[in-house]
C-alpha cells in the first residue's frame, strides 16, 4: 500500500471504504507530512489541525455505523483552501497586511461545498497579495517555493494551492483564477489545475479581485480527482447572482476517450514571442498524443487574442480598484491610529496595509477610471473583449476543445522576472480564457528538456462544455502518466 500522503483522493476514499485505514490516520499522516514539508515550502498561512481531526472522527463514526457510502465524493479526503476564501473562525488574509487580523464570520460557498462533500479541512494557503501576481512572490508573509526546485517559484497567484498538492501535503486544494492563477501554477508545479466556465462555481465568500473575471477551481494530482472536486463545487447559488445551474458529470467525462473529438490548434500561439522551445515541443507532442487516441486536429484562429493582455490590464485594475475600496480601515482592513482626521487615517492605513503590487493595481485602476481617461481605455477594452469572445465562438464552430500552452515557459527562479511587464506576460496564454469566460485546465505533460521542470498544456472548452476538456485531459494523463508528488517530498524519501 502506498503511503497515505502519496495517495490520490480516489484511492483514499477506496481505502476508507474497505477499512484499510481510518480517516484519522489519513488526517494525521498529512499533518505529520506538513510538519516536515512546510519549513521548506511555506504553502500554508494557517493550519486547521483540530478541524481536520474532528472531521476525520465524524468520517470514522460513519464508517463504523455503515453509512460511509452515503457521504459525499470527498469523504475523508484532505483539502486546503486559498487564503482569499472565507472559512468561519479562520483568518482570511489574502496574504496582505491589510487583512492580517481578519477572522471570517462566515464560510464561502465553495468551501462549504467541499465540507459538505466530506473533506478534511487542513487550512489556508499562501498566495500573491489579493491575487495580484504570477509567482507568489507578492505575499506579505513570505514566498512559497516550488517543490520541484526550491530555488524556483510555484507560480501564482494560487502558488500555495499548487505547491501543497505537488509536495503531497493535500491531494486536493482550491484556488481562484482571474487571469491564469490556477492554470499557470498548476503547470509550474506539475499538477492538474481547473478554471471552470465563469458562473459554474459560486464566488460568494471569495474576496474579489476582478468580479467579471474571477472563478474558483480545484488543483489535484489526477484528472479524476479534479473532476470529483468540481462535481462537488458546481451549481447555482442564490448568494451569487452570476452563478448558473451548470451540468456536472466531470468524473464520468474523465472516463471517456476522445474518438471523434475535434481539437483546435492555434498555429500562431506555437510561434508566439517568448514561447520556449521545451514548452513548444511538449505542446506539439500532446497534440500528437490526442491525435493518436482518435481525435482530429483542426487549425483555428484567434486573431484578437494578442490584445487580450492589454485589455486585461485595463479591466482587471479597474475592477480591483473598485473592489479594494472597501478596505478603508473603518469597516475592513488594518488601521493606523493617531491621525487628526479620517482621511489621514485611511491614507496612512492603506499605505501601510497594501504591498507594492496591490498599490500599483489600485493606482492604475484609479487612473483608468478617471474623467477623460475612462473613454479612451475602459470602453475600448470592453470592445476588445467582445472581439475576442467572437473569435472563440467562431473557433468552436469547427472544434470541441482547443489545445495551447499553459505558460510560455517553465517555472523561473526567484527574482528572475523583476520587471512587472515581464511578469504580466507570463499569463499571455491564460488571460484570453478569463476575458471570454470559457473553461480551461492545465495538465502536466512531463518535464522540460532544458530546465528539467514540469511543463503543462492547456485545454480550453466552450462555455459550460467543460466536460470536453476533461475527456481530452484524461487521455493526456494516460499518455504521460498521472502527476505524482515531487520526488523530494515523496513519503519516506
Amino acid at each position: 500500500m502506498a503511503h497515505l500522503t502519496d495517495m490520490t483522493a480516489a484511492c483514499t476514499r477506496e481505502g476508507l471504504a474497505s477499512k484499510e485505514f481510518s480517516a484519522r490516520e489519513v488526517a494525521q499522516a498529512h499533518l505529520d507530512h506538513m510538519d516536515a514539508a512546510e519549513p521548506k515550502i511555506h504553502a500554508f498561512l494557517e493550519r486547521t489541525d483540530a478541524l481536520a481531526l474532528d472531521a476525520a472522527d465524524r468520517i470514522d463514526a460513519a464508517i463504523a455505523a455503515g453509512t460511509f457510502a452515503d457521504l459525499g465524493p470527498l469523504a475523508g479526503v484532505p483539502v486546503a483552501f486559498k487564503d482569499n476564501m472565507n472559512q468561519k473562525g479562520t483568518h482570511t488574509t489574502c496574504a496582505s497586511r491589510m487583512l492580517e487580523s481578519y477572522v471570517a464570520p462566515y464560510t464561502a460557498t465553495c468551501v462549504q461545498r467541499m465540507l459538505d462533500a466530506g473533506c478534511l479541512p487542513l487550512g489556508k494557503l499562501n498566495m500573491d497579495e489579493f491575487a495580484f501576481g504570477s509567482s507568489t512572490e507578492n505575499s506579505a508573509f513570505g514566498v512559497t517555493r516550488n517543490p520541484w526546485d526550491l530555488a524556483r517559484v510555484p507560480g501564482g497567484s494560487s502558488g500555495g494551492s499548487a505547491a501543497a498538492v505537488a509536495a503531497g501535503m493535500a491531494p486536493v486544494t482550491l484556488g481562484s483564477d482571474t487571469g491564469g492563477s490556477i492554470r499557470q501554477p498548476a503547470a509550474f508545479c506539475g499538477v492538474v489545475g481547473v478554471k471552470p466556465t465563469y458562473g459554474m462555481v459560486s464566488r460568494y465568500g471569495v474576496v474579489a479581485f476582478g468580479s467579471s473575471l474571477d472563478q474558483v477551481g480545484p488543483f489535484a494530482r489526477t484528472v479524476a480527482d479534479a473532476a470529483s472536486a468540481l462535481d462537488a463545487l458546481v451549481g447555482r447559488d442564490p448568494l451569487d447572482s452570476t452563478s448558473q445551474d451548470a451540468p456536472a458529470g466531470f468524473a464520468q467525462a474523465a472516463a471517456q476517450d476522445v474518438r471523434g473529438m475535434r481539437v483546435g490548434i492555434v498555429r500562431a500561439f506555437m510561434e508566439a514571442s517568448g514561447l520556449t522551445s521545451e514548452v513548444a515541443s511538449r505542446t506539439a507532442e500532446a497534440a500528437r498524443a490526442l491525435e493518436a487516441a482518435g481525435a482530429t486536429l483542426v487549425d483555428v484562429e484567434l486573431p484578437h487574442s494578442e490584445a487580450a493582455i492589454s485589455a486585461y490590464y485595463v479591466l482587471g485594475p479597474c475592477e480591483a480598484f473598485s473592489n479594494l475600496a472597501r478596505f478603508d480601515s473603518v469597516r475592513y482592513g488594518a488601521c493606523e491610529p493617531g491621525h487628526a482626521d479620517l482621511g489621514a487615517q485611511q491614507e496612512a492605513s492603506r499605505a501601510a496595509g497594501f504591498g507594492p503590487e496591490a498599490k500599483r493595481r489600485i493606482l492604475l485602476g484609479s487612473y483608468l477610471l478617471s474623467a477623460g481617461v475612462y473613454d479612451r481605455y475602459y470602453y475600448p477594452a470592453q470592445q476588445v473583449r467582445t472581439l475576442i469572445t467572437q473569435d472563440f465562438a467562431r473557433a468552436y464552430e469547427s472544434c470541441d476543445v482547443i489545445l495551447m500552452p499553459a505558460s510560455p515557459h517553465a517555472a523561473f527562479e526567484f527574482g528572475a522576472l523583476s520587471d512587472p511587464a515581464q511578469m504580466y506576460l507570463s499569463d499571455i496564454f491564460t488571460v484570453p480564457i478569463n476575458i471570454v469566460g470559457n473553461g480551461g485546465m492545465s495538465v502536466p505533460v512531463g518535464l522540460g528538456a532544458d530546465t528539467g521542470m514540469p511543463i503543462g498544456v492547456q485545454l480550453v472548452s466552450p462555455q459550460f462544455e467543460d466536460r470536453n476538456m476533461f475527456r481530452a485531459a484524461a487521455v493526456l494523463e494516460r499518455a504521460y502518466g498521472a502527476a505524482g508528488v515531487a520526488p523530494a517530498f515523496k513519503a519516506g524519501e
